[in-house]
């Protein structure tokens, strides 16, 4: 049985990551996919471009949508990047939109649900969102790239946060080196 996940984008820095997942998501998946009208700008922004995949739009206001719903079976969510504005939402069950509202339902249902958090430095509320959404349930990934595979590009390094997620889902992947320790 294909696996089937719901993408939300939102608006913080660092589309690029939420990109880079739906093309590998996309290949072998049925993806949902969900876009702020800020991350919409910011896409253009960045030069991002995150249309033409072989997925399902969503409009972020479509709240009747099949995934809005406990109901529809889907495999898990990851909202990539996460905005402190959306995790804030998610924390405390403020389901106003289809990205929360599908968050809400993924961790009321128990299924798989990544944050990956893209802020600097972070705020005490931050810090206290990102407890009370981890306790929810949720998985919390900080956009935060290792570097011991060496990285030699930009995308070497978004290819680690994504195989980071991937490894979440359970997807087989080779983006990256795994760690495979230091020989003394």
């Amino acid at each position: 049985m294909e696996k089937e996940y719901v993408v939300g984008v939102t608006g913080a820095s660092g589309i690029c990551y939420a990109r880079r997942l739906l093309d590998v998501l996309c290949v072998d998946a049925t993806v949902h996919i969900i876009i702020s009208d800020i991350a919409k700008r910011i896409a253009t922004h960045e030069g991002v471009d995150l249309a033409g995949l072989n997925a399902k739009y969503h409009e972020n206001n479509q709240m009747f949508a099949d995934i809005a719903s406990g109901s529809y079976r889907y495999d898990g969510m990851v909202v990539i990047p996460c905005s402190q504005k959306t995790l804030s939402a998610i924390a405390h069950g403020y389901a106003d939109n289809l990205i929360t509202r599908t968050a809400d339902v993924c961790l009321k249902e128990r299924r798989k649900c990544i944050l990956v958090t893209r802020e600097m430095p972070l705020s005490g509320i931050h810090i206290a969102n990102l407890l009370t959404a981890y306790q929810a349930g949720a998985t919390i990934m900080p956009a935060s790239p290792a570097f011991y595979h060496k990285p030699k590009t930009i995308n070497d390094l978004i290819d680690m946060v994504v195989a980071r997620v991937l490894d979440h889902l359970d997807i087989e992947h080779n983006l990256t080196k795994r760690w495979g320790g230091i020989d003394a």
